[in-house]
């Protein structure tokens, strides 16, 4: 039996696509597509967004952060409980 190899999507990145996504560190929601449960920001391998946008991308999720906008890591969070006994 000859299989099919699996055909990877091509990524694209988002922000040359559409010119109507801006960056912008006050759009939270669309800042949070970037970033995992733990507060890591997501590589552009894996996003596919292009060198010049990650890297705006990056500034806009530490410009969030430094106004509290998000969170820092996973612990600071409300949703993360700490174990208390």
């Amino acid at each position: 039996m000859v299989y099919k190899k699996f055909a990877p999507r091509k990524k694209f990145c988002r922000f040359c696509a559409s010119k109507e996504n801006i960056l912008d560190y006050k759009n939270v929601d669309m800042l949070k597509d970037f970033i995992t449960d733990r507060g890591k920001i997501i590589a552009r391998r894996i996003t596919g967004n292009c060198a010049k946008h990650q890297r705006a991308l990056t500034t806009e999720i530490k410009k969030a952060r430094q106004m509290a906008l998000l969170y820092y890591t996973a612990t600071h969070s409300t949703d993360v409980r700490k174990k208390t006994t």
